[in-house]
């Protein structure tokens, strides 16, 4: 399971301690984790925190990069 914990607009760095008081979503996919982290900066709202059961971990930093990467992806995708 992937959990992606998310913030109002500003929102920063998400601690551990924190995070019981954060919404979140739960996706049995990488994929639709992503995803729902992509409709949550369309909204306004901040994708704060992407976890995984299998370890992964991804911070508001790394979440922006890897969205910015998969955006490019699907432009490039598109294209051809």
């Amino acid at each position: 399971m992937f959990r992606v914990y998310s913030g109002p607009p500003g929102a920063e760095t998400l601690h551990p301690a924190e995070k019981r008081q954060h919404l979140y979503k739960e996706f049995t996919g990488l994929d639709d984790a992503i995803g729902w982290a992509y409709h949550l900066r369309e909204t306004g709202r901040v994708p704060l925190l992407l976890e995984g059961d299998d370890g992964i971990r991804l911070d508001k930093k790394d979440l922006a990069k890897t969205m910015h990467h998969r955006g490019s992806e699907q432009v490039k995708q598109r294209a051809h």
